[in-house]
């Protein structure tokens, strides 16, 4: 809004607006145009009602509801005024009316009464015949501050009846108005009402109602997708070294951490082999941390049309920052940008710009949204990805050893409703060396089949003559997973405790 007073002060002719919060907008503008050093008339339109003069909203004048009638209404003004025309960008495409908006442009500058048209609208259009007569703001989303406010005024409203429980300490207000983040002034009152009535209660719990909103703006914009937090964090079976990481960042996105001077995290990288967990940690990461998880399919943001992949991803980047603090998930990464190099024969370039554009965002974000990307195939990453400054750290991802992968087994007997010391976890460790955990998972629920097929309880030996039957991985691909493995020797941190190194090498970080 400061910058909006600055042009109209300025006497900028055309000022296009963009925000989807009408209301809030005309009231902000207002009290700039009822400050005593400014003092301006502030005048509404829209097709449906035509001209209004806010100080005398009943007064309305039928007549200037056609868009080139109200621009001669604005040529024709005698006091200093502000004229909010909503939704105009509908009428941008008709040559007539653009050509009227440029004979305002030279009147307004020129005239002797300062007077000044602000578009509001939702979305950016621009007639090439008006780039260099107009200026383009963004009409910011609630700051800390006036999310505050909002939650101050519905808790104070709920005191009174006494019939709500409002039970929100320091913690959790400053949870929820984090999750709040993104969301426009409706919306975070529409969460909040939802979960007042849904509850009958306002405290912690209104947290994941406050993503719910979150989630339906994610569907509506068809470039990202939410991802409830189903999986815990006890639900991944080994990687200490990387859950330990993780976990000593779990309030890096609080107050209290930007006091004490600590930067938000930028994200991290999990590279290895297939089937071990990196995704399963991007999912769990959601629920330790309470945020909301994002899933960008980088070959969605591919499209036929000239200039569109581009925007794509730049609309993606702009929500995931509004509903910052998040969690970014990009799931194989390599693919998305496979063929970056040779873009230019391919694609006209356009896998390249891409690139550009997402590995400056990783450099220079100053949004809190954590970046957790994962990738299979290492070679097939451009070196530009991987050095220092766009991710925080680079972690490989191995084939558990037998204590992760009794963990494993564990974990997913658990899951299936069984008592993992029913099973002899040590003897089926030891005969899946070089299963992955997706392995194991699939080895107990084939277990699962052969018990419910006898229709007896399913035992130790069920699993074990699954195991015995399948081929893992690491077999079929033997020589590409060392290869890989002394590729993360030097150049990542093992996400185990354990490493995995060649005889007479000495062991990796």
């Amino acid at each position: 809004m400061t910058e909006l007073e600055t042009l109209i002060r300025a006497r900028c002719p055309i000022v296009m607006l963009l925000t989807w919060e009408e209301q809030r907008a005309v009231a902000a503008i207002e009290q700039l145009c009822v400050a005593p050093d400014l003092k301006r008339m502030l005048f509404t339109w829209t097709e449906t009602e035509g001209l209004v003069n806010v100080a005398l909203p009943q007064r309305q004048d039928p007549t200037t509801r056609d868009p080139l009638r109200v621009l001669d209404e604005v040529l024709a003004g005698t006091h200093p005024a502000v004229y909010v025309l909503k939704d105009y960008h509908c009428f941008l495409r008709e040559h007539e009316v653009v050509r009227r908006l440029r004979d305002c442009v030279a009147a307004l500058k020129q005239g002797p009464i300062p007077r000044n048209l602000v578009l509001l609208s939702p979305v950016q259009v621009i007639p090439p015949e008006l780039e260099k007569d107009l200026t383009v703001l963004d009409f910011d989303l609630p700051d800390l501050e006036q999310r505050a406010a909002i939650l101050a005024t519905v808790e104070e409203g709920l005191r009174r009846p006494g019939k709500v429980k409002v039970t929100l300490d320091q913690g959790t207000r400053e949870r929820l108005l984090k999750a709040a983040q993104g969301l426009t002034a409706a919306e975070m009152e529409n969460a909040l009402a939802r979960a007042i009535i849904t509850r009958q209660a306002l405290d912690a719990e209104t947290i994941p109602l406050i993503l719910a909103e979150k989630k339906q703006i994610i569907r509506k914009s068809g470039v990202l997708e939410y991802y409830a937090p189903e999986d815990e964090f006890a639900d991944v079976g080994g990687l200490e070294a990387l859950k330990r990481w993780l976990r000593k960042r779990s309030a890096a996105f609080t107050e209290r951490a930007r006091q004490f001077g600590l930067p938000e995290p930028k994200g991290v990288l999990l590279v290895g082999v297939q089937g071990c967990g990196k995704s399963l940690t991007a999912k769990a990461l959601a629920a330790l941390w309470r945020l909301p998880l994002l899933r960008m399919d980088v070959g969605r943001l591919f499209s036929g049309l000239v200039g569109s992949s581009e925007e794509n991803l730049r609309r993606a980047i702009r929500l995931a920052e509004n509903l910052s603090p998040a969690i970014l998930w990009i799931d194989e990464l390599e693919k998305g940008f496979a063929g970056v190099g040779s873009s230019n024969l391919s694609d006209a370039g356009t896998a390249a710009r891409v690139f550009g554009t997402f590995i400056t965002w990783l450099q220079e974000k100053r949004a809190p949204v954590f970046v957790i990307a994962t990738a299979n195939d290492v070679t097939q990453l451009p070196p530009e990805l991987v050095r220092k400054g766009r991710f925080d750290e680079v972690f490989f991802v191995d084939l558990p050893d037998a204590e992760e992968r009794r963990q494993i087994l564990a974990i997913h007997l658990r899951k299936r409703n069984r008592r993992p010391a029913d099973f002899d976890l040590e003897r089926l460790a030891d005969l899946s060396e070089g299963f992955s955990g997706a392995e194991l998972e699939q080895a107990v629920i084939a277990g699962l089949y052969e018990a419910f097929d006898a229709d007896r309880p399913l035992c130790t030996a069920d699993i074990a003559n699954s195991i015995r039957e399948t081929v893992p991985l690491s077999q079929m691909m033997a020589e590409e997973i060392n290869a890989l493995r002394r590729w993360a020797q030097t150049r990542a941190r093992w996400a185990s405790d354990s490493a995995w190194r060649l005889p007479g090498e000495p062991p990796a970080n």
